[in-house]
């Protein structure tokens, strides 16, 4: 057993030592010329100082949650203050994934300009790099956290005790464990926010004034947002992502281990290996993704998206062939969970339908929100009659983007759960989440690739240098899409997973929506993805008036600025973002935080054949099925809406007329595109996290909450008394039953 414990953590160095060496490749590529490096670093400076100011806040409310988590630790019968030093290693780790992110996204940007200048070869090559470097350090710190975390409370509560692995000591180790996938979360959801509020802002204020207004380019040195949106691309879709992917990534493995302790086994790893599975499963797709990336490779001229499907498909299909032998050698033939029974074949067969619906998610994620599809392109012929007509056709795709999806999740979840039951649906989102270091390498080389068109276009580099550099960001737009629509799949899969290992904790059998207050928590839950969305998209509406007036002021009040004699303000366009972000990400995220505290805790006691518990499951079930909604239809309305007016810049027929750049249409789709980028970059994608992050603090707080699991009463044993006869109604004999002999009552002519 040890060497396969120790193996686990071992991956996650593998993948750390691949980041420092990809790392330090792309830090001796070229970086260009002096003022494409002057540009870089106005970049970087403002990504790491809108960090330093997210992770200040962050770390006040590390420490808040530390004292409660203190508290619950102290009074819990199945919890332990080692849950505190467990979040804060997951807190840690997540700001650690979005930093290492940050730091390699403003490096890569302007060597991908720089490399663009020779060949598109040569420029995939660099911001590939860049993302790969992300994706590995993402995985590597899970598995390592995860693996590491778990040999330490697995010795300490179990093996040190000599309590067995499905008892009481294990639930503790795991409920500890249950605290570095909280942190984890928490930051997950404040970047995420806070990210997607900073970039969103910079973005439309440099849209809506810079584009619409002046008739500039969005990158062009002119527009004093430029710099501001430009670092938002970091801020948002690389260290948010990152930290995002990284509690995706913690949460579904988590979630697969704590109902793997309820499985009944008996196998040559001491009961450990259902547990164990999942760990395993995500340290070999850390190998498997990094033979997938040697495969992402273009010529001059060649397909990208082709490339890049390349890889992620074999780093999948390895991933399927090694998962077969790493269960039929780990798992015993039958296992049962909750007197549901199934074999190892089945636990393979639900990481093969994991894998599928992934795949699937990702296909039609891409068939609604890539240019040159039939959904896109409805939207860019509905712009040829106004602003209004574009906004209706994007919600009308946004909303129709949401059928197949669900209809595909909904029959991965009945044939995960056909095949190994409530495992079976855990082991489904562990098994398509074991790719995550090829997804986010694929989905983090967008952002560089966009960051390099602006820097290519603010040092006025060649046109066919910006012309490589839009065929990478053409293809970043749709990845970043369907890494969207997959982290959507994951979480709905992750959650049902959390939902039910809540559900066991927490000592309750079943949700019953026949009771009032189960149904009125089931309504609660619903509501709380359109509140948190409505509470993101205003906080973007907010910072981008501020943005949008800063722009105007400088336009107007700084002498030269169009002519190119004057310089914009940059910095105070940074700031304006910053601090709209960091103040506006708090409320967003205290709801996801405090809903589920305030149910479990507020109604405690208050119905009288309602547990609380109960009353917080009817609302996960509300907030799970309203937040994927809200997140596919946000996410593709958003991508869609974004497609539509990059499909203006290479030129598209309307009735008959080859529309481009500057054209009435082309307003009014980036008009369409101002409206999506805060659903698909800042509302959209945080669904994901606010459900599973209810669905983590609901878990943490089960053993408080929950039905009190008192022991079985044995009866008393039966003390034989002289028996008096009836007048001869009654006639006394014995019998033996097991060897005892009792006595026994026989009526009068008969045999009984």
């Amino acid at each position: 057993m040890e060497p396969i414990l120790y193996a686990i953590p071992a991956f996650g160095v593998a993948a750390l030592i691949y980041t420092a060496i990809r790392s330090a490749w792309v830090t001796k590529q070229p970086s260009g010329n002096e003022r494409m490096s002057s540009i870089a670093r106005h970049i970087a400076d403002g990504a790491m100082a809108f960090l330093k100011a997210e992770y200040k806040v962050l770390a006040y409310f590390a420490i808040i949650a530390s004292v409660f988590l203190a508290y619950l630790g102290y009074t819990g019968e199945k919890s332990h203050p080692l849950i505190v030093g467990a979040f804060l290693i997951g807190a840690f780790f997540s700001a650690l994934a979005g930093f290492i992110g940050m730091r390699i996204a403003t490096k890569a940007n302007v060597r991908t300009a720089e490399a663009a200048r020779s060949s598109l070869s040569r420029a995939l090559s660099v911001s590939f790099a860049g993302g790969s470097v992300m994706g590995m350090g993402v995985a590597g710190l899970a598995v390592l956290g995860l693996g590491s975390l778990f040999i330490i409370f697995y010795y300490l509560f179990v093996q040190g005790t000599g309590a067995d692995v499905n008892g009481v000591q294990m639930e503790i180790a795991l409920e500890v464990l249950t605290g570095f996938s909280l942190g984890a979360e928490s930051i997950a959801l404040f970047a995420r926010v806070g990210g997607g509020i900073y970039t969103k802002a910079a973005d439309v204020g440099a849209d809506l004034v810079g584009k619409v207004e002046a008739g500039i380019p969005e990158d062009d040195p002119r527009n004093p947002a430029t710099i501001a949106d430009n670092v938002g691309d970091n801020v948002g879709d690389v260290a948010g992502m990152g930290a995002d992917l990284f509690g995706s990534y913690v949460a579904t493995i988590l979630a697969t281990m704590v109902l793997g302790r309820e499985v009944v086994v008996e196998d040559n790893f001491g009961g450990l290996s259902p547990i164990i599975l999942p760990m395993l499963i995500a340290g070999l797709g850390i190998v498997f993704s990094l033979i997938g990336m040697l495969f992402v490779r273009v010529s001059e001229g060649g397909d990208v998206q082709a490339a890049l499907n390349r890889g992620n498909w074999i780093s999948v299909l390895l991933t399927a062939v090694a998962a077969y032998f790493v269960i039929d050698w780990l798992l015993p033939e039958n296992l049962s969970l909750r007197n549901f029974e199934f074999t190892q074949l089945g636990v393979f067969m639900a990481v093969i339908v994991g894998l599928v619906v992934g795949t699937l998610m990702s296909i039609i994620t891409e068939y609604y929100t890539a240019m040159g599809k039939k959904p896109v392109n409805s939207i860019v012929q509905q712009s040829s009659t106004g602003h209004a007509t574009n906004i209706i056709a994007g919600l009308a795709v946004g909303m129709h983007s949401t059928v197949l999806p669900i209809i595909v999740l909904a029959a991965g979840i009945v044939l995960s759960y056909a095949s190994a039951g409530l495992y079976g649906v855990a082991i489904a989102a562990a098994g398509m989440m074991a790719t995550t270091a090829m997804q986010l390498a694929i989905d983090a080389f967008g952002p560089i690739a966009d960051n390099a068109g602006g820097i290519a276009e603010m040092s006025e580099l060649p046109k066919e240098v910006r012309g490589r550099t839009d065929i990478l960001d053409a293809v970043g737009n749709t990845t970043a899409a369907t890494g969207k629509g997959f982290a959507i799949a994951s979480a709905a899969l992750t959650s049902l997973a959390l939902f039910a290992a809540f559900v066991g904790i927490a000592g309750i059998e079943s949700i019953d929506l026949y009771k009032a207050p189960v149904l009125a928590g089931l309504f609660i839950g619903a509501m709380i993805p359109f509140i948190f969305s409505a509470l993101a998209i205003s906080a973007v509406g907010r910072a981008a008036m501020a943005m949008v007036h800063e722009v105007r002021r400088q336009f107007r009040e700084i002498p030269g600025i169009m002519e190119g004699t004057g310089k914009p303000e940059y910095e105070k366009c940074v700031a304006i973002s910053t601090q709209a972000a960091i103040r506006e990400m708090m409320l967003p995220g205290a709801i996801a935080l405090l809903v589920p505290i305030i149910i479990g805790f507020g109604f405690r006691d208050v119905f009288p054949d309602t547990s609380s518990a109960e009353v917080l499951g009817g609302t996960l079930a509300g907030v799970t099925v309203s937040g994927v909604l809200m997140a596919m239809f946000q996410s593709n309305a958003g991508g869609a809406w974004d497609n539509a007016k990059k499909s203006f810049e290479k030129g598209v027929e309307i009735n008959g007329v080859v529309e481009y750049k500057g054209s009435e249409p082309h307003k009014a789709s980036v008009t369409g595109d101002t409206v999506g980028d805060p659903f698909k970059d800042t509302s959209g994608p945080s669904m994901n996290i606010l459900i599973k992050l209810m669905s983590i603090v609901s878990l943490v707080i089960a053993p408080h909450i929950g039905l009190e699991q008192e022991p079985p009463i044995p009866e008393p044993p039966i003390e034989m008394e002289e028996i008096n006869m009836n007048q001869g109604q009654l006639t006394p004999s014995t019998a033996s039953i097991s060897g005892q002999n009792v006595a026994v009552l026989r009526l009068p002519g008969t045999a009984r």
